[in-house]
């Protein structure tokens, strides 16, 4: 089984290198953005003729939401033209595409998880990339499973836990956002998933929502972060009003997960498992 990983260098792709040794049936390819820009149709298309994938995950992204909004020509570029690339190019190989998307798709006006059948409504640049990015694999190649996940932290790159546990060093108080409501994600859990879809065999593409299950504010992610790590600094609530940002993040984004779980039998962590487990 060959599998090509796309954004080798980033978050995920470090997570799925992280576990790569525990399944040596899969050959597994990391591939970061200095040796394939998959918003170069003919690079990409080289890289799949040497390798000749069987799965191509897709873990190449711009995520700097709030950039995006002032970047809006490369994230563009990256999050759609790109995928397009890779729908195209996966079509051509019969390669089954594993997509990442995001809960940034929705507006976050629900008060109930969302499920992969919810009218999407970007509030953002990046959000809206992301979901015309899913748009081109649906136009293009009938073969994937989009993967909608949310707040994607591990010790891997750039992320929410890591930014605490650096503020806390420099600080002795800290407010943090207590009105946004979603699910923060262990990227080895979403990693483990991705193996599971590849192993399953299963024909049954199409949308799926993973995230770790529970609910929480960035407050109580951050409070249980500190409290993890013995960390002790005066955490203050704020409503998202007090800390303005270029990009609107969804009020609420929590994802429903049934239909994940029920087609490849998966038990999934609650958030605060994921944090303690991996910690």
């Amino acid at each position: 089984m060959v599998v090509l990983v796309t954004g080798g260098n980033g978050q995920l792709g470090q997570a799925l290198h992280f576990i790569a040794g525990n399944y040596p049936e899969i050959a597994f390819h990391f591939i970061g953005s200095a040796d394939l820009d998959i918003t170069r149709k003919s690079q990409t298309e080289n890289i799949f003729q040497s390798i000749n994938p069987d799965f191509c995950v897709n873990a190449a992204a711009y995520t700097a939401v709030d950039k995006a909004e002032t970047e809006s020509e490369i994230a563009n570029a990256i999050n759609v033209s790109g995928v397009r690339n890779l729908a195209e190019v996966c079509k051509k190989h019969k390669t089954i595409l594993i997509h990442i998307s995001t809960d940034f798709v929705f507006d976050g006006n629900k008060t109930s998880p969302y499920t992969e059948e919810d009218l999407t409504n970007p509030q953002s640049v990046y959000g809206q990339t992301k979901r015309d990015g899913e748009n081109e694999i649906l136009k293009i190649w009938p073969d994937y499973f989009i993967l909608r996940t949310s707040w994607v932290y591990s010790q891997f790159g750039n992320n929410f836990m890591k930014t605490m546990l650096k503020l806390a060093q420099q600080r002795t108080n800290l407010s943090v956002v207590n009105d946004q409501k979603g699910t923060p994600t262990h990227a080895i859990d979403l990693a483990e998933v991705i193996v599971k879809i590849i192993f399953s065999g299963s024909k049954n593409f199409g949308i799926y929502n993973f995230s770790n299950e529970g609910e929480a504010s960035w407050y109580d992610f951050a409070r249980e972060i500190f409290e993890l790590n013995r960390i002790e600094i005066d955490l203050k609530p704020i409503p998202t009003t007090d800390f303005p940002t270029p990009a609107k993040r969804p009020k609420y984004s929590v994802l429903d997960k049934y239909k994940i779980k029920k087609e490849f039998q998966i038990p999934i962590n609650t958030w605060k498992e994921a944090l303690h487990n991996h910690n």
